[in-house]
Protein backbone atom coordinates (compact mmCIF):
# COMPACT_ATOMS: atom_id res chain seq x y z
CA UNK A 1 0.00 0.00 0.00
CA UNK A 2 1.35 3.01 -0.65
CA UNK A 3 0.72 6.95 1.22
CA UNK A 4 1.46 9.93 -0.25
CA UNK A 5 1.72 12.83 2.72
CA UNK A 6 2.29 16.54 2.63
CA UNK A 7 4.44 18.16 4.72
CA UNK A 8 7.65 16.10 6.15
CA UNK A 9 7.79 18.55 9.19
CA UNK A 10 7.50 17.24 13.01
CA UNK A 11 3.89 16.32 12.97
CA UNK A 12 3.98 14.41 9.48
CA UNK A 13 7.18 12.56 10.36
CA UNK A 14 6.03 12.56 14.16
CA UNK A 15 2.50 11.55 13.91
CA UNK A 16 0.81 11.00 10.51
CA UNK A 17 3.99 9.11 8.98
CA UNK A 18 4.48 6.96 12.28
CA UNK A 19 0.54 5.71 11.93
CA UNK A 20 0.31 5.09 8.59
CA UNK A 21 4.11 3.30 8.63
CA UNK A 22 2.33 1.06 11.46
CA UNK A 23 -0.80 0.74 9.14
CA UNK A 24 1.64 -1.26 6.69
CA UNK A 25 1.99 1.78 4.16
CA UNK A 26 4.94 2.89 2.03
CA UNK A 27 5.34 6.79 2.90
CA UNK A 28 6.29 9.55 0.77
CA UNK A 29 6.63 12.84 1.75
CA UNK A 30 6.37 15.33 0.25
CA UNK A 31 7.61 18.85 0.84
CA UNK A 32 8.90 22.22 -0.37
CA UNK A 33 12.09 21.96 2.24
CA UNK A 34 15.19 21.00 -0.51
CA UNK A 35 17.07 19.71 3.09
CA UNK A 36 14.87 17.94 4.77
CA UNK A 37 13.74 15.93 1.67
CA UNK A 38 17.35 15.42 0.59
CA UNK A 39 17.75 13.81 4.17
CA UNK A 40 14.43 11.88 3.52
CA UNK A 41 15.92 10.28 0.14
CA UNK A 42 19.19 9.40 1.85
CA UNK A 43 18.27 7.87 4.98
CA UNK A 44 16.72 4.07 5.63
CA UNK A 45 15.47 5.01 8.93
CA UNK A 46 14.27 7.42 11.52
CA UNK A 47 12.88 7.39 14.72
CA UNK A 48 9.98 8.44 16.93
CA UNK A 49 10.36 8.68 20.62
CA UNK A 50 7.47 8.81 22.37
CA UNK A 51 7.77 10.64 26.36
CA UNK A 52 5.60 9.88 28.95
CA UNK A 53 3.86 7.53 30.87
CA UNK A 54 3.94 5.32 27.92
CA UNK A 55 7.24 5.78 26.70
CA UNK A 56 8.34 3.95 23.54
CA UNK A 57 10.64 4.16 20.53
CA UNK A 58 9.57 3.55 16.97
CA UNK A 59 11.61 2.93 14.26
CA UNK A 60 10.40 4.37 10.60
CA UNK A 61 11.00 2.31 7.47
CA UNK A 62 10.26 2.26 3.81
CA UNK A 63 9.48 6.08 3.11
CA UNK A 64 11.08 8.34 0.52
CA UNK A 65 10.79 12.51 -0.14
CA UNK A 66 9.94 14.45 -3.06
CA UNK A 67 10.54 17.95 -3.11
CA UNK A 68 7.41 19.54 -5.00
CA UNK A 69 9.09 22.85 -5.71
CA UNK A 70 11.75 21.20 -7.70
CA UNK A 71 9.82 18.32 -9.30
CA UNK A 72 5.61 18.89 -9.24
CA UNK A 73 5.35 16.54 -11.13
CA UNK A 74 6.99 13.33 -9.59
CA UNK A 75 4.32 14.71 -6.66
CA UNK A 76 1.60 14.35 -8.98
CA UNK A 77 2.52 10.64 -9.90
CA UNK A 78 2.76 10.06 -6.35
CA UNK A 79 -0.86 11.06 -6.06
CA UNK A 80 -2.00 9.41 -8.82
CA UNK A 81 -0.70 6.30 -7.32
CA UNK A 82 -1.31 6.37 -3.79
CA UNK A 83 -3.59 4.58 -1.54
CA UNK A 84 -4.08 7.34 0.67
CA UNK A 85 -2.98 11.05 0.39
CA UNK A 86 -2.70 12.87 3.72
CA UNK A 87 -1.68 16.50 4.45
CA UNK A 88 -0.64 18.16 7.62
CA UNK A 89 0.81 21.83 6.29
CA UNK A 90 -0.85 24.03 7.46
CA UNK A 91 -4.50 25.43 6.96
CA UNK A 92 -3.43 28.32 5.44
CA UNK A 93 -1.39 25.89 2.89
CA UNK A 94 -4.43 24.02 1.89
CA UNK A 95 -3.94 26.16 -1.03
CA UNK A 96 -0.84 25.65 -2.57
CA UNK A 97 -0.76 21.63 -2.36
CA UNK A 98 -4.07 21.51 -3.89
CA UNK A 99 -2.47 22.05 -7.34
CA UNK A 100 -0.29 19.17 -6.99
CA UNK A 101 -3.44 16.77 -5.96
CA UNK A 102 -5.18 18.38 -8.69
CA UNK A 103 -2.56 17.44 -10.94
CA UNK A 104 -2.15 13.79 -9.38
CA UNK A 105 -5.90 13.44 -9.80
CA UNK A 106 -5.98 14.13 -13.44
CA UNK A 107 -3.40 11.39 -13.70
CA UNK A 108 -5.19 8.68 -12.03
CA UNK A 109 -6.37 5.79 -13.37
CA UNK A 110 -8.54 3.03 -11.28
CA UNK A 111 -10.36 3.60 -7.94
CA UNK A 112 -10.63 6.46 -6.39
CA UNK A 113 -8.14 7.75 -3.76
CA UNK A 114 -8.81 8.39 -0.05
CA UNK A 115 -7.61 12.08 0.99
CA UNK A 116 -7.35 13.60 4.65
CA UNK A 117 -6.23 17.02 5.39
CA UNK A 118 -5.16 16.32 9.01
CA UNK A 119 -4.93 19.89 10.26
CA UNK A 120 -5.94 22.00 13.28
CA UNK A 121 -9.41 23.06 11.76
CA UNK A 122 -12.98 22.41 11.13
CA UNK A 123 -13.76 20.55 7.87
CA UNK A 124 -9.92 21.07 6.60
CA UNK A 125 -10.78 18.23 4.01
CA UNK A 126 -14.07 19.61 2.97
CA UNK A 127 -11.84 22.78 2.49
CA UNK A 128 -9.25 20.97 0.17
CA UNK A 129 -11.87 19.01 -2.07
CA UNK A 130 -13.26 22.46 -2.77
CA UNK A 131 -9.57 24.04 -3.63
CA UNK A 132 -8.65 20.77 -5.20
CA UNK A 133 -11.79 20.78 -7.42
CA UNK A 134 -11.66 24.49 -8.05
CA UNK A 135 -12.03 24.50 -11.74
CA UNK A 136 -11.68 20.61 -12.48
CA UNK A 137 -14.69 19.44 -11.24
CA UNK A 138 -14.68 15.92 -13.00
CA UNK A 139 -12.02 15.07 -10.83
CA UNK A 140 -14.37 14.91 -8.13
CA UNK A 141 -14.79 10.97 -8.76
CA UNK A 142 -11.45 10.70 -8.29
CA UNK A 143 -11.12 10.83 -5.33
CA UNK A 144 -12.88 10.78 -1.23
CA UNK A 145 -12.37 13.70 0.90
CA UNK A 146 -12.38 12.86 4.56
CA UNK A 147 -12.50 15.12 7.65
CA UNK A 148 -10.51 14.13 10.02
CA UNK A 149 -9.86 15.07 13.72
CA UNK A 150 -5.78 14.64 15.01
CA UNK A 151 -4.08 15.35 18.11
CA UNK A 152 -0.52 15.21 19.39
CA UNK A 153 1.62 17.67 20.88
CA UNK A 154 5.22 17.59 19.01
CA UNK A 155 7.52 20.62 20.72
CA UNK A 156 10.43 21.64 18.52
CA UNK A 157 12.76 19.85 17.38
CA UNK A 158 16.60 19.90 16.18
CA UNK A 159 16.14 20.89 12.41
CA UNK A 160 19.32 19.54 11.19
CA UNK A 161 17.90 15.27 11.60
CA UNK A 162 14.74 13.03 11.49
CA UNK A 163 14.02 11.62 14.13
CA UNK A 164 11.25 13.32 16.27
CA UNK A 165 10.58 13.28 19.90
CA UNK A 166 6.61 13.34 20.93
CA UNK A 167 3.76 12.91 23.57
CA UNK A 168 2.80 9.25 24.36
CA UNK A 169 -1.04 10.64 23.77
CA UNK A 170 -2.17 10.63 20.30
CA UNK A 171 -5.76 10.54 18.89
CA UNK A 172 -6.69 10.38 15.11
CA UNK A 173 -10.31 10.22 14.22
CA UNK A 174 -11.89 10.05 10.72
CA UNK A 175 -15.34 10.70 9.42
CA UNK A 176 -16.99 7.33 7.98
CA UNK A 177 -19.84 9.32 6.13
CA UNK A 178 -17.60 9.67 2.79
CA UNK A 179 -16.76 5.70 2.65
CA UNK A 180 -20.92 4.81 3.63
CA UNK A 181 -22.95 4.78 0.53
CA UNK A 182 -20.98 6.82 -2.13
CA UNK A 183 -21.53 6.11 -5.42
CA UNK A 184 -18.34 4.67 -6.22
CA UNK A 185 -18.24 1.95 -3.32
CA UNK A 186 -15.02 3.29 -1.46
CA UNK A 187 -13.71 1.03 1.15
CA UNK A 188 -12.32 3.23 4.37
CA UNK A 189 -8.59 2.67 4.38
CA UNK A 190 -7.41 0.30 7.11
CA UNK A 191 -5.79 2.16 9.97
CA UNK A 192 -5.32 0.55 13.43
CA UNK A 193 -4.22 3.73 15.07
CA UNK A 194 -6.83 5.43 14.11
CA UNK A 195 -11.09 5.30 14.51
CA UNK A 196 -13.77 5.72 12.31
CA UNK A 197 -16.79 7.54 13.84
CA UNK A 198 -20.19 7.90 12.66
CA UNK A 199 -20.38 12.28 13.63
CA UNK A 200 -17.05 14.01 13.41
CA UNK A 201 -18.06 16.90 14.73
CA UNK A 202 -18.41 16.26 18.51
CA UNK A 203 -14.06 15.02 18.08
CA UNK A 204 -13.14 18.02 16.09
CA UNK A 205 -14.09 20.37 18.58
CA UNK A 206 -13.47 18.79 21.79
CA UNK A 207 -9.96 18.69 20.63
CA UNK A 208 -10.32 22.36 18.92
CA UNK A 209 -12.06 24.23 21.84
CA UNK A 210 -9.92 22.13 24.34
CA UNK A 211 -6.75 21.69 23.55
CA UNK A 212 -5.83 24.08 21.31
CA UNK A 213 -7.93 26.93 23.11
CA UNK A 214 -6.33 25.80 26.54
CA UNK A 215 -2.61 25.87 24.33
CA UNK A 216 -3.81 29.09 23.08
CA UNK A 217 -4.92 30.53 26.40
CA UNK A 218 -1.60 29.61 27.96
CA UNK A 219 0.90 30.98 25.41
CA UNK A 220 -0.82 34.30 25.06
CA UNK A 221 -1.34 34.79 28.90
CA UNK A 222 2.55 33.70 29.55
CA UNK A 223 3.97 36.07 26.51
CA UNK A 224 2.05 38.91 27.63
CA UNK A 225 3.47 38.19 31.16
CA UNK A 226 7.12 38.01 29.66
CA UNK A 227 6.84 33.98 30.28
CA UNK A 228 9.23 32.28 28.36
CA UNK A 229 7.82 28.47 27.94
CA UNK A 230 4.52 26.92 28.45
CA UNK A 231 5.16 24.95 31.65
CA UNK A 232 6.16 27.82 33.03
CA UNK A 233 3.42 30.18 32.43
CA UNK A 234 0.80 27.33 34.01
CA UNK A 235 3.34 27.47 37.65
CA UNK A 236 1.38 30.79 37.70
CA UNK A 237 -1.69 30.79 39.30
CA UNK A 238 -2.88 33.52 37.71
CA UNK A 239 -2.31 32.13 34.04
CA UNK A 240 -4.04 28.41 35.44
CA UNK A 241 -6.72 30.28 36.51
CA UNK A 242 -6.98 31.80 33.31
CA UNK A 243 -6.56 28.69 31.47
CA UNK A 244 -9.02 27.01 33.64
CA UNK A 245 -11.73 29.37 33.42
CA UNK A 246 -11.38 29.40 29.24
CA UNK A 247 -12.17 25.63 29.71
CA UNK A 248 -15.03 25.94 31.68
CA UNK A 249 -16.32 28.24 29.31
CA UNK A 250 -15.82 25.85 26.13
CA UNK A 251 -16.67 22.79 28.82
CA UNK A 252 -20.16 24.18 29.17
CA UNK A 253 -20.81 24.45 25.63
CA UNK A 254 -19.57 21.29 24.55
CA UNK A 255 -21.29 19.34 27.30
CA UNK A 256 -24.54 21.47 26.39
CA UNK A 257 -24.25 20.65 22.47
CA UNK A 258 -22.90 17.32 22.10
CA UNK A 259 -23.77 15.39 25.55
CA UNK A 260 -20.39 14.43 26.61
CA UNK A 261 -20.65 13.34 30.35
CA UNK A 262 -19.21 15.96 32.57
CA UNK A 263 -17.34 14.10 34.80
CA UNK A 264 -15.68 12.15 31.35
CA UNK A 265 -15.11 15.72 29.93
CA UNK A 266 -13.63 16.96 33.01
CA UNK A 267 -11.02 14.33 33.33
CA UNK A 268 -10.37 14.71 29.43
CA UNK A 269 -9.58 18.91 30.03
CA UNK A 270 -8.00 17.89 33.08
CA UNK A 271 -5.71 15.22 31.06
CA UNK A 272 -4.92 18.58 28.63
CA UNK A 273 -3.61 20.45 31.04
CA UNK A 274 -1.18 17.70 32.74
CA UNK A 275 -0.19 17.49 28.37
CA UNK A 276 0.98 21.08 28.41
CA UNK A 277 2.91 20.53 31.74
CA UNK A 278 5.00 17.76 30.83
CA UNK A 279 8.17 18.71 31.40
CA UNK A 280 9.96 16.01 28.53
CA UNK A 281 8.08 17.97 26.36
CA UNK A 282 9.13 22.13 26.49
CA UNK A 283 7.59 24.50 24.40
CA UNK A 284 7.88 27.92 24.54
CA UNK A 285 4.41 30.64 24.76
CA UNK A 286 5.96 32.34 21.41
CA UNK A 287 5.88 29.51 19.19
CA UNK A 288 2.86 28.29 20.78
CA UNK A 289 0.88 31.88 20.07
CA UNK A 290 3.02 32.32 16.54
CA UNK A 291 -0.22 32.92 13.66
CA UNK A 292 -2.63 35.13 16.19
CA UNK A 293 -4.36 36.58 13.38
CA UNK A 294 -5.73 32.84 12.09
CA UNK A 295 -6.40 32.40 15.90
CA UNK A 296 -8.74 34.95 16.24
CA UNK A 297 -10.97 34.44 13.21
CA UNK A 298 -14.23 33.76 12.98
CA UNK A 299 -14.29 29.45 13.60
CA UNK A 300 -10.75 29.36 15.80
CA UNK A 301 -10.44 28.61 19.08
CA UNK A 302 -11.77 31.74 20.72
CA UNK A 303 -14.12 33.13 18.94
CA UNK A 304 -16.24 29.96 17.61
CA UNK A 305 -17.47 28.74 21.30
CA UNK A 306 -17.41 32.25 22.65
CA UNK A 307 -20.39 33.49 19.90
CA UNK A 308 -21.80 29.93 20.62
CA UNK A 309 -21.97 30.89 24.03
CA UNK A 310 -23.30 34.59 23.65
CA UNK A 311 -26.43 33.26 21.31
CA UNK A 312 -27.09 31.40 23.97
CA UNK A 313 -27.37 33.65 26.46
CA UNK A 314 -24.49 32.42 28.03
CA UNK A 315 -21.47 33.77 29.76
CA UNK A 316 -17.97 33.78 27.62
CA UNK A 317 -16.11 36.29 29.56
CA UNK A 318 -12.79 34.13 30.03
CA UNK A 319 -12.62 33.94 26.33
CA UNK A 320 -13.18 37.47 25.85
CA UNK A 321 -10.29 37.73 28.44
CA UNK A 322 -7.63 35.19 26.64
CA UNK A 323 -8.89 37.24 23.18
CA UNK A 324 -7.47 40.00 24.58
CA UNK A 325 -4.71 38.73 25.46
CA UNK A 326 -3.82 37.26 21.76
CA UNK A 327 -4.20 41.00 21.00
CA UNK A 328 -0.90 41.87 23.08
CA UNK A 329 1.24 39.20 20.90
CA UNK A 330 3.78 41.08 19.61
CA UNK A 331 6.54 38.88 18.93
CA UNK A 332 8.72 40.05 15.90
CA UNK A 333 10.01 36.20 14.17
CA UNK A 334 5.73 35.95 13.44
CA UNK A 335 4.77 38.30 10.32
CA UNK A 336 0.78 37.52 11.54
CA UNK A 337 2.01 39.21 15.30
CA UNK A 338 3.25 42.27 13.16
CA UNK A 339 -0.02 42.49 10.95
CA UNK A 340 -2.02 41.85 14.05
CA UNK A 341 -0.41 45.43 15.61
CA UNK A 342 -0.70 47.33 12.09
CA UNK A 343 -4.37 46.21 12.17
CA UNK A 344 -4.79 46.85 15.80
CA UNK A 345 -3.41 50.62 15.18
CA UNK A 346 -5.06 51.22 11.75
CA UNK A 347 -8.43 50.12 12.39
CA UNK A 348 -11.49 51.04 14.83
CA UNK A 349 -12.66 48.41 17.10
CA UNK A 350 -15.65 47.71 15.03
CA UNK A 351 -13.67 47.08 12.05
CA UNK A 352 -11.15 45.14 13.56
CA UNK A 353 -13.38 43.08 15.11
CA UNK A 354 -15.12 42.55 12.07
CA UNK A 355 -12.15 41.63 9.58
CA UNK A 356 -10.22 39.89 11.58
CA UNK A 357 -12.82 37.99 13.85
CA UNK A 358 -15.87 37.93 11.12
CA UNK A 359 -18.06 39.47 14.06
CA UNK A 360 -20.40 42.19 12.94
CA UNK A 361 -23.41 42.42 15.07
CA UNK A 362 -24.76 39.93 17.52
CA UNK A 363 -24.55 39.40 21.20
CA UNK A 364 -20.77 38.86 21.34
CA UNK A 365 -19.53 42.04 19.19
CA UNK A 366 -20.05 44.66 22.31
CA UNK A 367 -17.58 42.80 24.63
CA UNK A 368 -14.66 42.01 21.66
CA UNK A 369 -15.26 45.73 20.69
CA UNK A 370 -14.79 46.57 24.48
CA UNK A 371 -11.99 44.76 24.81
CA UNK A 372 -10.30 45.76 21.22
CA UNK A 373 -10.96 49.46 22.32
CA UNK A 374 -9.26 48.51 25.45
CA UNK A 375 -6.08 47.56 23.52
CA UNK A 376 -5.90 50.48 21.53
CA UNK A 377 -5.86 52.75 24.52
Amino acid sequence: MRAVHFGAGNIGRGFVGLILHRAGYDVTFVDVNPELIGMLQQADAYQVREVGPDARIHTVTGFTGIDSSADPDAAARAVAEADVVTCAVGPTVLRFIAPVIRAGLALRDGDPVTVMACENAIGASDTLRELVLDGAPELADRAVFANTAVDRIIPPQDPHGLDVVVEDFFEWSIDRGPFAGTSSAVAAPTIPDAHFVDDLAPFIERKLFTVNTGHATTAYAGYAAGIETIAEALQSPEIRAAVEASLADTSRLLVAKFGFDPDEHAAYVARAIARFENPALPDTCERIGRQPLRKLSRHERFVQPAAELAERGESADALVAAYASALRFDAESDEQAAELQRLLAELDPAAFVAEVSGIDGGPLQAQLVGVVQAAKG
